[in-house]
Formats: C-alpha cells, structure tokens, sequence
C-alpha cells in the first residue's frame, strides 16, 4: 500500500514538474525554439547522413548478393593503348579458354562455369533509343550463374552454344530500347552485318554507376546474350588486335564449398600462365561482401561522429538557455525553498525542462532529417534509406544531450541559498 502511495506521489510530482517545465516553455517561446535549433539540426543531420549512407550502401550489397556469394569471378584487363598492350604481350598471352580449361580442371567443387566474350557493336537495327546495347556471349550456364530469370521465351541450348547459332536473348532494358512495347519475341536484331534471332527476354538486373570491387561499371539491362562462340564467329571486331582471346570467366561453386580457397587456386594458376602480369582481376563476391558490412559499419561511425557535433553545440545553447533561465528564476527557485521544497526537487524541475527541450527538438529533428533525405533522394536521384536504428539512434542522443548538458545548471540551482535568492533583485 504504501508502495503504491509513494508511486502515485512520484507520478503527481513528475506531472507537476512537466507542467511547470512546459509553461515556462511556451513563455519564452523563440527564446526555446532558438535553444532547439540545434538539437533540430543536430537530430537532422544523424539522420539524413544515415540515410544517404545506408542507401547507397544497401545498393552495393545488393548487386554484390547479385553476383552470387558462391560465385567466382575473373575479368581481363583490356587495353587499347598499342605501347601499353606491347608490354603486356611480353610476359602474358592474356585471358584465354586455355586459362578456362585449366581453372576448370584444377579448382575443385566447380559446379558450373563459362567463359565470356564481350563484343560492343558500333551499328545495331534496330536503332537504338537511347545507349548502344553491349553484347554478351556466353555459355547457356550464364543463366544459373547469374540467376536470370527469363520473362518471355527461353534461353539457348547447348546445342545451340556449341554451333554458335545466330539466336540472341535481350536485356530488359535493351528489349524497351530496341523494340519499346512491342513483342521482342521471334523478332531480329542486326548486330554490324549479322541478323539475329530473338528468342527470350531476361528481367531486370541491379545496375551501379561505378566499379565494386574489380566489377567495372556496366549497364546489366541493356545487354544481348548470345552463344559464346556467336561473336567470335560471326562478327568482326575492328578492335580485335587488341582484345584478350577471353575477357571474363564465371564459376559457380558447390555449396558448401571455400570460395576464398578457390580464388586462391585461380589466382595460383593465372598468376603462372600469365607469368605474374597484373593484367586480370579475381573478383570473390563473399569477400567484397563482407568488406562492404565493414565498410558500412565504420561509415556509420564517421556519420555519427561528424553529426554529433550539431548536437553538442545544442547541447552547449541548453546549457547556456538554463543558467540564464536560473538568473530570471532566482527568487522563484528561492520562495520554493522556502516553502520547503528540497534540492532533488530543484534539480528535477530543472533536468525536465532541459529533456523538455532536447526531446521536442529530438522530435522535430527526426521529422526534418526524414524530409532532407526524401528530398536528395529526389534532387540528385540517390537512394536513401530511413532505418529505424538511425530515429533511435539520433533521438537517444538527443536526450542524452538534454540530461547532461541540464544536469550542471539544475544542480547549480539547487545549491542557490534559499535567502539569499529570496533577497535577489
């Protein structure tokens, strides 16, 4: 019973402090909302910087999951330039399908493979509506590699692959650039002086703007796939005195198995028929996503380090807004004194008119960080992305903020000599 008085009397007394605390508030009200300001930037800050963080951050670890965490990736590096091309050709053949076979034979738990010819046409008619559409060719295993999953049609055969057949599966984006709405299916394409068949169409891939990891930077919708000998056979390549017989190899591994052993064994492998050039890239996706979790993690960090300083200077104009608020207040805090209340009376009227401020501020905060990454989501095209750890995150602090930065001018308050302050002018 007597619990439960003591209970109701504390509640009594937080809600006679709130009352107190908010209408001294709305007393001074620009004088409170200046003193705000700062928690409202401060607050904004954390959470717009989050949000821009972790959506652009979310969007590289989803087009590395993309790739396949079982995946194994090597891409040429390529060159146009005669003299730089020379000194390559000195000590490396370059990527080949004798490099595929060997990595084939020699790296266990393969599950699937392919090899990949990349051909950029300067001509293709249709004409296309907007970028010039890159050419793929591939084995018909690209599809599980890649998990593409086709909308319309089907992808080629084997059979198919072997013979080099003139039959090509679109790209999303490359299906609306040549044909727009129209039914792509069992239309042509001409790629230079070769017609070909369109048999499928794969849905849409998640496209960066710029390299991760070793990946360059390549529009995944606006590609035609077709058998990987279609472009060596078919098509003539002004550019072909400068390209690698292979620019890109895929590997599937079994499930379960060491992608970082494996990547090993490939790099041993290429790192001896290409007699150390650097002039090839592994690319683990398993690897590049664990480093992008670190990477975020320490972002964050900085995000959270720079934005809090907005809300130590909001800390500091709380501070500063309650020891005058004491100067005006003496005689007040004096006549209460008097009557009999005690210092943790004092210091908890005080301490709630300082989480008063922080925890409106904190609120208002919240709202306009949400609508400054709304708003650069729209301006600049990014994505942004308002997790709910990044609210608590900048709310907490925010209180945080109000308690210790309230907690000196309230025990200051507090320690006033009641007649001293009943005296003062």
């Amino acid at each position: 019973m007597k619990s439960d008085l003591g209970q109701k009397s504390l509640w009594m007394q937080f809600n006679l402090y709130l009352s107190i605390g908010l209408q001294n508030l709305l007393a001074h009200k620009l004088r409170s909302f200046l003193t705000m300001l700062g928690m409202i930037f401060g607050v904004a800050a954390v959470v717009s910087m989050l949000s821009i963080g972790a959506g652009a951050q979310q969007q590289v670890m989803a087009f590395i999951e993309q790739l396949g965490v079982r995946n194994l990736i090597v891409e040429a590096k390529e060159t146009t330039d005669p003299q730089t091309f020379q000194t390559v050709r000195k000590t490396s053949p370059g990527l080949t399908f004798q490099d595929f076979r060997v990595i084939r034979g020699n790296v266990k738990d393969i599950a699937v493979a392919t090899a990949r010819k990349r051909f950029a046409p300067s001509k293709v008619f249709p004409k296309p509506q907007q970028e010039m559409p890159v050419l793929y060719g591939v084995d018909p295993n690209y599809q599980r590699i890649s998990s593409l999953q086709v909308n319309a049609g089907r992808f080629y055969d084997d059979e198919e692959n072997e013979r080099g057949a003139a039959v090509c599966v679109l790209g999303e984006g490359t299906k609306t650039n040549l044909f727009g709405p129209q039914d792509a299916i069992g239309q042509f394409v001409k790629v230079h002086e070769q017609w070909l068949r369109v048999i499928g169409v794969v849905g849409p891939q998640l496209t960066i703007r710029s390299d991760v990891g070793g990946v360059p930077a390549q529009d995944r919708n606006n590609l035609i796939y077709v058998p990987l000998y279609c472009p060596i056979l078919r098509m003539a390549d002004i550019n072909s005195r400068w390209r690698d017989e292979i620019d890109g190899i895929y590997l599937q591994l079994s499930a379960g198995a060491d992608s970082f052993e494996a990547a090993r064994v490939v790099r041993g492998i290429l790192d001896a028929s290409h007699r150390g050039t650097d002039d090839y890239n592994v690319i683990v996706p398993a690897e590049l996503l664990a480093e992008q979790k670190r990477t975020q993690r320490i972002f964050d960090m900085v995000m959270v380090a720079i934005a809090s300083i907005s809300l130590l200077v909001g800390g500091i104009g709380i501070m500063n807004i309650m020891l005058a608020s004491i100067l005006e207040r003496t005689r007040e805090i004096g006549v209460r004194r008097a009557l009999g209340a005690r210092q943790r009376d004092i210091i908890r009227q005080f301490m709630i008119e300082a989480i008063l401020i922080s925890f409106v501020g904190g609120i208002l905060g919240v709202g306009f960080g949400f609508g400054i990454s709304r708003l650069i989501a729209m301006l600049a095209g990014w994505s942004t992305i308002v997790t709910a750890s990044s609210i608590w995150l900048a709310f907490l602090v925010s209180v945080s903020v109000g308690l210790i930065f309230g907690s000196y001018p309230a025990v200051k308050a507090a320690r006033l000599d009641p007649v001293e302050a009943i005296r003062y002018e």
